[in-house]
């Protein structure tokens, strides 16, 4: 045994998998993985730019951040965006990060990613978009196809409930 693990060192299985993964990608796979991510952050930031403001307009890393301001103008925030992403099947992206970007939606896709599954994310967010215009409701109530719908976040912050309890 190594002896216990101190919290800023993380968790050991990730480590771990993480270790594995690298390994059997060798180092002419992590590079082959590395420039999927690229090219699929950079794909989705030019399949939307001209729907949505870009944070930086240049090409990306492994990730791309759109800012919602033109949908906030309309009525449509990030939040309603990335809710409405969850009745498509779609995990939705990191909200309200990085702090200086207003109603910043980062997108990271993986390096597995298809360009069918791009492309799907892609057609997803121009919908939303066109939504933003003909059917705000329908973005601000969403989800609308999950067992849990969308929560009261006020008063979640406002009185958490940190224990789970049987009542």
């Amino acid at each position: 045994s190594i002896g216990p693990l101190n919290g800023f060192h993380g968790s050991f299985s990730i480590a771990a998998r993480a270790y594995a993964y690298i390994k059997a990608l060798g180092i002419e796979g992590l590079r082959s993985v590395s420039e999927n991510a690229i090219i699929g952050a950079n794909y989705i930031q030019a399949g939307l730019k001209d729907r949505y403001d870009l944070a930086a307009d240049r090409y990306c890393m492994h990730e791309t951040v759109l800012s919602a301001t033109r949908q906030k103008k309309r009525g449509v925030s990030g939040l309603d965006i990335a809710k409405r992403l969850l009745d498509f099947g779609i995990h939705a992206p990191t909200m309200y990060f990085p702090l200086i970007v207003e109603e910043a939606l980062m997108i990271e896709p993986t390096e597995s990613e298809s360009k069918e599954t791009l492309d799907h994310f892609i057609a997803v967010m121009r919908q939303i978009d066109d939504e933003v215009d003909s059917a705000p409701e329908l973005i601000h109530d969403a989800p609308h196809d999950l067992p849990v719908t969308r929560l009261d976040e006020a008063t979640a912050a406002r009185r958490p409930v940190l224990r789970w309890s049987a009542e």
